[in-house]
């Protein structure tokens, strides 16, 4: 993966192709702008090829995947660049730069795909750990190239390989997860917004934590102080530990995952707060179906599903998901109590969401005050030209009596 420029095969974009956005920013060329001859149709995925315009002009360095409708993303738009260990290690240690001034621990998301530079890698650190997930066949390849330069800049001393989730699928890439350097005695803590969480990285959801909510997690830990609190699709406690960690009375967890579940037992262990921590196993709609029938009330309700709307075939559905979220969560609002509504659906985008969510309200009876809108924190920062880099939203809505 490691040829000089100029040994590199040339792809190139067809007429019509948007060459003025690749320039300005956006970082995929799609099938049906690039001229897929006999040759390119050829190229093994993820192999790194140099891109021309119509015109035969150099345009950069990219990562072809024939079979991918992303069928190019762009590397570097040098197109002298020469794509292999020192190239990965200077990307690195430009996220560490950042991620470094934002915190004062190293818990953090330090790679976030192409809003830096290194489309379809996403690592997360965990102290002296990292989890690295190759979501493009070209990261897939390198994924040892990777390793070596993330443990030349960060000094990580264990690495995990988590290659999971439909983004491989879709590059046609197998499922797999491996310890790739270094060894796991067992969940990771993590300190995080005065609770602490317990990561599982080889056997957890994507890398074990969500990093992303932490802002979110923290302007709902303000509303929490004494009060009762529904943390719905928990996951491993995001919010209820935060909520339990800035003095609320009790909070209840629900989710699907035993495992999940476990582990939000053991991060209110670790914080110290495990004797105000409930858990609920199931369905989440049939937990709140139940919770309703039992005539619970909690003074800060908090939902955060999984991506109903993946793909903009499945937004209505998505949509219709997200109303029914909300329509179920708010008969288990107490009178002036608070409901955060979350998605992390980059085809569901804020106005769609936010909509949906207050179709349900309305039609569970209730009128709210919007007071808060939440994205994901800056180790998950946009490419402005990317939309869909932007994915994470969340509503905090104080309902009235």
């Amino acid at each position: 993966m490691n040829e000089l420029a100029s040994d590199l095969p040339i792809v190139r974009l067809r007429p019509k192709a948007d060459a003025r956005a690749l320039r300005h920013g956006f970082p995929w060329v799609y099938a049906d702008e690039l001229v897929t001859d006999r040759r390119t149709k050829a190229l093994a995925p993820g192999t790194i090829a140099r891109l021309e315009d119509a015109e035969r002009r150099p345009m950069g360095v990219v990562a072809v995947t024939p079979a991918s409708r992303i069928i190019a993303r762009m590397l570097d738009r040098d197109a002298g660049a020469v794509i292999d260990r020192d190239w990965l290690a200077a990307r690195f240690a430009r996220a560490l730069a950042l991620r470094e001034r934002l915190f004062d621990a190293p818990f953090y998301r330090l790679v976030h795909a192409e809003a830096d530079g290194l489309p379809g890698l996403v690592i997360d650190r965990f102290g002296e750990a990292a989890v690295l997930q190759p979501n493009a066949a070209w990261a897939d390849a390198m994924t040892g190239e990777i390793a070596a330069a993330l443990a030349d800049v960060t000094r990580c001393t264990t690495i995990v390989k988590n290659g999971t989730g439909r983004a491989r699928a879709l590059e046609g890439l197998p499922e797999e997860t491996t310890l790739l350097a270094g060894s796991l005695d067992g969940p990771v803590p993590v300190p995080m917004n005065g609770a602490t969480y317990m990561a599982d990285l080889i056997g957890g959801q994507k890398t074990g934590l969500f990093y992303d909510q932490r802002p979110n997690h923290a302007f709902a830990a303000r509303l929490a102080s004494g009060a009762r609190v529904l943390d719905v699709f928990s996951h491993v406690g995001g919010f209820g530990l935060a909520a339990l960690a800035a003095g609320a009375a009790s909070a209840t967890c629900v989710d699907g995952s035993a495992a999940a579940l476990e582990l939000a037992e053991a991060g209110a262990v670790a914080s110290g707060t495990a004797d105000r921590l409930t858990t609920r196993k199931g369905d989440a709609f049939a937990e709140m179906e139940s919770l309703a029938g039992e005539g619970a009330l909690f003074d800060l309700v908090v939902c955060d599903p999984p991506a109903f709307a993946p793909n903009r075939q499945a937004l209505e559905a998505g949509l219709r998901a997200y109303e029914r979220v909300a329509r179920l969560a708010v008969p288990l609002v107490g009178p002036g109590g608070y409901l955060v509504l979350c998605s992390c659906s980059h085809a569901a985008d804020l106005a769609k969401f936010r909509n949906a969510s207050a179709r349900g309200i309305g039609r569970a009876g209730r009128r709210a005050q919007l007071l808060h809108t939440g994205f994901a924190g800056p180790d998950h920062p946009m490419l402005p030209q990317l939309a869909e880099s932007g994915y994470l939203k969340a509503l905090v809505f104080r309902l009235a009596p």
